[in-house]
């Protein structure tokens, strides 16, 4: 019972953290804005998304180098 009740919370926390299909058309961004391979990591973009009820508003990305330093 014990080991059932594990699965059950591991799967929850699982499904709550993946990407959604409504996210995309709130946001109009691509799953990859906000996540990173492998599989559903957060970019900046989606720690942010998460952190703030579910919104980009606000949001600043960070430029890129314009070139590799070194």
């Amino acid at each position: 019972m014990r080991d059932l009740v594990i699965a059950l919370v591991i799967l929850g926390a699982a499904a709550t953290a993946s990407a959604k299909p409504e996210y995309e058309r709130k946001t109009s961004k691509s799953c990859a804005y906000c996540h990173q391979p492998p599989g559903y990591n957060l970019s900046p973009a989606g720690k942010y998304y998460l952190d703030h009820g579910h919104s980009l508003k606000g949001y600043t990305p960070k430029p890129k180098a314009s070139h590799p330093s070194g």
